[in-house]
This record gives C-alpha cells, sequence and structure tokens, in this order.
C-alpha cells in the first residue's frame, strides 16, 4: 500500500520547519488559545504580591473584525480571526503596564518528540479600536510574540516586540527578549525586594522601562527598524507576516522574519533562569498587544502555525 502525505492548501502561505505541531485557523474555533491569568492560588482566589495588575487584561475572542463603516471585515482567509483587545487604559511608558493596557493570548503546550528547532509564524493586522476620527496608528505601543520554554534545566522567554509608537511618537523598531546586565530581583520587580518573578521571566510584564523605550527585558534588535504596512484608517485591516525561530539546544535565537524581511539572530540568546517547580518540559507561544493611550487597541490572528524540527 502505498501511503501520501498532504497537506490542507492554506498552509502554503506558511514555511513551517519538519513537523508540524499545530495549525489554528481561527474559523475552526479558539483552538486552545486562552486569556494570559495570573496563579489563583491564595485565600479568596488572590494571586501573588506584584506592583502589576495581572488580573486586569481584556479577554481575547473570535472576531469577524466589525467595523463602524465597513461592516465586518472578515479574516485574512475566512471570516474569524483570534482579537486581542486592551482596556483604554495606559500608563506613561516609562512606568510599569497600566490595569487592562495589554492584551495576551497563550496557548499550553508540552515539548513533543525532542525538538532542536522551534517556530512561530502568524498572519496577523493591528489597529485602534474605530472610536474617533484620524489615522489612529500612533496609540498602538507594541505588540509581540515570545515562547515560554523549560527543559530539564532552565526556564527562559525567547521572544521579539515591535515598538510601535511612544507618547504619540513613532518608533517602529524591532526588540528581542534578553535582560540588561546588572538587574537585580528588585529591580525587575519594580522595588519589591522580593518580589515572585524571577528576573528573565515574563519581560512582557516586569524590568524598569526607559524614555527611549528600551527596557531592563528588552534590547534592540540590530538593525530592527522597520515600517510596517498601516493603512490609512483603523477600518483598514492589512494582513503581515511574522516568524520566529529557535534554537533550543543551543537556547539562542536563529532569525525573526517580519514581512518580506529576514533578521539573523545568530548569536543573540534569550536570558537563562532557575527552572520552576513541575513545568520541564514546557513550551507555551504567547502574543501580546500593548496600549500606548487611553484607547483601546487590537492585535487580529488570521491563523497560527507552531512547529519543530
Amino acid at each position: 500500500m502505498d501511503k501520501h502525505i498532504s497537506y490542507e492548501r492554506d498552509l502554503e502561505r506558511f514555511n513551517p520547519l519538519a513537523r508540524v505541531i499545530t495549525y489554528d485557523d481561527f474559523d475552526r474555533g479558539f483552538n486552545g488559545w486562552l486569556d494570559l491569568t495570573p496563579n489563583f492560588v491564595y485565600d479568596n482566589y488572590e494571586s501573588f504580591e506584584s506592583v502589576v495588575d495581572l488580573t486586569s487584561w481584556a479577554p481575547a475572542m473570535l472576531s469577524s473584525a466589525a467595523m463602524r463603516f465597513g461592516a465586518s471585515h472578515g479574516s485574512m482567509e475566512g471570516t474569524y480571526s483570534l482579537k486581542l483587545t486592551t482596556a483604554p487604559n495606559a500608563a506613561p511608558h516609562t512606568e510599569p503596564p497600566a490595569p487592562g493596557s495589554m492584551g495576551l493570548v497563550i496557548k499550553r503546550l508540552s515539548r513533543f518528540g525532542d525538538p532542536s528547532k522551534i517556530q512561530i509564524e502568524a498572519w496577523y493586522s493591528y489597529s485602534p479600536a474605530q472610536d474617533r476620527v484620524g489615522l489612529g496608528e500612533e496609540d498602538i505601543r507594541a505588540f509581540g510574540f515570545f515562547f515560554d520554554v523549560q527543559d530539564s534545566e532552565h526556564r527562559y522567554m525567547p521572544g521579539v516586540r515591535y515598538v510601535n509608537a511612544l507618547g504619540g511618537k513613532p518608533v517602529k523598531r524591532w526588540q528581542y527578549y534578553r535582560v540588561s546586565e546588572g538587574v537585580t530581583q528588585k529591580d525587575w520587580n519594580f522595588g519589591i525586594e522580593d518580589g515572585w518573578c524571577k528576573v528573565g521571566i515574563d519581560n512582557q510584564w516586569y524590568g524598569r522601562r526607559y524614555e527611549d523605550g528600551s527596557g531592563d527585558g528588552y534590547q534592540w534588535l540590530p538593525g530592527g527598524e522597520q515600517d510596517l504596512l498601516y493603512n490609512e484608517s483603523p477600518d483598514k485591516l492589512n494582513w503581515l507576516y511574522l516568524r520566529l525561530t529557535v534554537d533550543v539546544d543551543k537556547r539562542e535565537y536563529i532569525e525573526l522574519q517580519s514581512m518580506d524581511r529576514i533578521f539573523n539572530m545568530r548569536g543573540l540568546a534569550p536570558t537563562l533562569q532557575d527552572r520552576y517547580k513541575s513545568i520541564d518540559n514546557l513550551i507555551n507561544p504567547v502574543f501580546f498587544v500593548e496600549t500606548d493611550t487611553d484607547r483601546s487597541v487590537h492585535l487580529f490572528l488570521d491563523s497560527v502555525v507552531y512547529s519543530t524540527e
């Protein structure tokens, strides 16, 4: 008997590694992606003490991208995308994230097949809420992606963040997850001496932030300036391609592809932290979006592929 391998036609718009672990088209539902929330393990379901309010992020939803003037936009191919949103609430970019100022989704996975490389790919779009006149692009602070990985020795978070605008001024530059030298536990937890979160974990929330857009948890990607496609008003969604590849044998980055540009990241590495209890073989992908003003902003994910080699 002859064996034949066939793939869905939609996979042609991706460039996966040898083994496709998950292919998530949100026309078929949430596919295991859910809101990122803290550990509700104390009395009255309270979480650990933190300067950052980790309970306030707006829920993700399946969306047909309804617009005020254009009815439903739909997705890149189909009707529904996964929509991350924020509350209309922001702090200055030099301060810890304000309650509700970010939207995050996570897919909780474990290591499979002992991979040497892992990769995420997505087609996405971004937009502010269509609630006022103007372009609105300057209201979107940042968006990005990271893996939460734990092997038998370390926990680490390789990821990228696109800084779009700060204080109404365009930045349009990529960062990657790595902690600056000399950052202490107190620095990382915004002054809490015995803060729960270890240095290098949850860079999207923790670590001091600075006027130029840098921070304790982020480094500017060399040559990472890129003007992404954003159309002329908030109701015009354009779909963009993103790919991040990570070497889990060497615990370092391989490359980032954003639209048609490929950034060589060999030699760059995330920050390694001691392993946490009970989560060995963890590989969780996470997407996020941040608002820069008191206006809700959105990240739409048409489809996502996670693959390994």
